[in-house]
């Protein structure tokens, strides 16, 4: 998990600020818009709602911005767009290694298009539904700013509240809890004064892969240039990223 979370974090940094934060708001909007259509548009009575609203806040998601989102998931607000599906693209990248890629998007045909296209262009592949998942398990991952806390009393409340792990990563703490547990372990440390930066899912490979130098390289670039597709909101791989495999990224 922690190889993952730092490649997300040099991801940021490398990312020009402004197409950064662009990319980020547009996923905040398409997430809060969904969660709106599938559970409705009150936050206290949609616990995805309400995450998604508080995860777009800790990234400076503008108040009108919400409310818009939330208005098109709820069909207040009709302007030919936010009429977003869910899905996810199994496939393998260079040298075998395994891809859960998640998008959001309103054009299906494209987005499985650009998806054939990038595998491709690295000798990659996509999959069937089923041919990587079993190689993954959801997980909740809350991100707790490190700075003003004690990892052992944090590591305590976070399993009375439910969590099953803690993990410090660069400047946050991680809390590892169960998919269904994700929001109530959240509430339950924002109740005991944490400050969450945010909280979502993520899909943890349950073994990871070692591999050479040019295979990290060629797949850190198909890595990035997933990321960069508009629809797409993550990428999971089954990589080993220890801290030398890392260190390639730096270089990309």
């Amino acid at each position: 998990m922690a190889g993952h979370s730092k490649w997300s974090n040099i991801k940021h940094k490398k990312a020009k600020e402004d197409a950064k934060r662009n990319k980020i708001f547009n996923r905040h909007v398409r997430e809060i818009t969904v969660a709106a259509r599938q559970g409705g548009g009150e936050p206290d009575a949609n616990p995805r709602l309400n995450m998604a609203i508080e995860n777009a806040k800790s990234d400076n998601l503008p108040k009108d911005k919400i409310e818009r989102a939330i208005k098109k998931g709820t069909g207040e607000l009709k302007d030919g767009s936010g009429n977003y599906e869910e899905m996810t693209y199994e496939g393998y990248g260079p040298g075998g290694i395994a891809y859960m890629v998640e998008v959001t998007t309103e054009n299906k045909n494209r987005t499985v298009g650009d998806m054939r296209y990038l595998f491709g262009k690295y000798n990659g592949k996509l999959g069937q539904n089923g041919s990587v998942d079993y190689l993954f398990e959801q997980k909740g991952i809350i991100k707790i700013p490190a700075e003003h806390y004690d990892s052992e009393e944090l590591m305590l409340t976070a399993i009375d509240a439910g969590a099953e792990d803690v993990e410090q990563v660069d400047d946050y703490f991680e809390v590892k809890t169960t998919r269904e547990d994700l929001v109530d372990v959240r509430q339950n440390l924002e109740n005991e004064g944490y400050k969450v930066d945010s909280a979502e899912l993520q899909r943890i490979p349950m073994a990871e892969v070692k591999v050479d130098q040019d295979t990290a390289l060629s797949n850190f670039k198909l890595m990035d240039e997933l990321d960069d597709n508009d629809d797409v909101s993550n990428v999971f791989t089954n990589m080993q990223m220890d801290d030398e495999t890392l260190a390639m990224a730096e270089n990309i």
